[in-house]
């Protein structure tokens, strides 16, 4: 296939799931409090990832009608 050449997948459009995560947050932290945060996770058998979703639309909740 040409370097130029379009793929089929390329062609489709993609049908985006509900709930699916599709987008990247980056924060900088310490990296002491990121170590402890990390496991604190662990210890709670949950992931870091999970908990910062988890404050995202807790928060989005609480502050979207003021």
């Amino acid at each position: 296939m040409a370097a130029d050449s379009i793929s089929d997948k390329q062609l489709k459009p993609r049908k985006n799931k509900a709930g699916k995560k599709d987008s990247q947050l980056l924060i900088r932290i310490n990296s002491a409090e990121r170590d402890e945060f990390i496991s604190l996770c662990e210890e709670l058998d949950t992931s870091a990832a999970r908990e910062v979703r988890k404050f995202i639309r807790n928060f989005v909740r609480t502050h979207k009608d003021d």
